[in-house]
């Protein structure tokens, strides 16, 4: 497999060194870290909202630093959980004394370290809370995970949980609305092709060339089946069908869909999905507030999508709206 890098062992700190002069204004990079901060952190008056995880999910988790969403982003190495020493390092550089919030999605190294990390801060006097995210509604355990994984719905909490800080909202306030997210959120995604890991020399996993992996995780954890590649329409459908007979009501519900590129879907492909999505919830009378359609959640270089509804009502639709200046996320 093709990459343009130089040395595999340098991919993640020269990523974020080049990603620092694309957007110098915005963000900074902490010296002798993977961690990247807003420019002007810590941001006085305000709870702070971290995130983070595992390289090769660009534009998450550093993308969406800026104003009404991220504080800081802690990247590990490519599909690797960032360390505690990392995660503390971003929680000390953006505290700012009024407590500080970490969005985790479900694996079993990022929860752990997510949490040590917390334990450490706490222990320097940092107040700290957290939401464990786990939207796919694919499988209940992986190879990565104990329970659900966290997925591209994780973008929806740093956009809510966000505004709620950007709005003064207490660490418990932005705790209660990340929750809610999480509670309302689910996704499933697909994959038409694998990915490489820089430096692994091999794809992760192997489909042949009329097949798909349905269910897939982030990292190309298996899904619940491999079959046939089908029409556009038949695989949102097999998707979102998933998602609705989940735990959560949409019936006759207002909700946000999420169509998200996998890292080398073409945007085309994913707006054909979009348009059976939002038929297909016409018909079933959900109303759709929100669009997002576009790479938001990737695994490196993978074909495929995935699709995320977020139940919403009036509060989650006002975060929505408030506004976003992330690199990769503005509203």
């Amino acid at each position: 497999m093709k990459k343009v890098i130089n040395n595999p062992e340098n991919v993640v700190r020269e990523m974020l060194e080049g990603m620092t002069l694309a957007y110098p204004e915005q963000v900074r990079n902490l010296e002798d870290t993977t961690v990247l901060v807003r420019k002007d952190a810590p941001v006085a008056g305000k709870v702070a909202i971290v995130s983070g995880g595992g390289s090769g999910h660009e534009p998450a988790h550093a993308g969406y630093i800026g104003r009404g969403m991220l504080d800081a982003a802690v990247a590990g190495e490519m599909f690797t959980s960032p360390t505690p020493d990392q995660v503390i390092e971003a929680i000390r550089a953006v505290d700012s004394g009024q407590g500080v919030f970490l969005v985790i999605k479900n694996y079993t190294g990022d929860v752990m370290n997510f949490e040590m990390a917390r334990e450490m801060a706490e222990a320097e006097g940092i107040s700290v809370e957290q939401v464990v995210v786990n939207d796919d509604v694919a499988v209940e355990d992986s190879s990565f995970t104990t329970g659900r994984r966290g997925i591209a719905g994780t973008v929806f909490v740093h956009k809510i949980a966000g505004a709620k800080a950007a709005a003064g909202g207490s660490l418990k306030e932005v705790k209660e609305a990340a929750e809610k997210v999480v509670a309302n959120t689910r996704s499933m995604g697909v994959a038409l092709s694998p990915c490489t890991i820089p430096g692994a020399g091999k794809p992760n996993f192997q489909l042949e060339d009329d097949e798909m992996e349905v269910g897939i995780g982030i990292h190309g954890e298996p899904g619940t089946k491999r079959e046939k590649i089908a029409p556009a329409d038949d695989i949102a459908e097999e998707l979102l069908q998933k998602v609705l007979e989940d735990s959560v009501d949409f019936d006759k519900s207002e909700v946000a869909v999420m169509v998200n590129g996998l890292g080398a879907t073409p945007e085309s492909e994913l707006f054909i999905v979009n348009r059976y999505v939002h038929s297909k919830l016409r018909e079933k009378g959900i109303n759709v507030t929100h669009t997002f359609v576009g790479e938001y959640m990737t695994s490196l270089e993978m074909a495929g999508f995935s699709i995320t509804l977020m139940k919403v009502d009036e509060e989650i639709k006002q975060l929505l709206d408030a506004e976003a200046a992330a690199p990769a996320f503005h509203r």
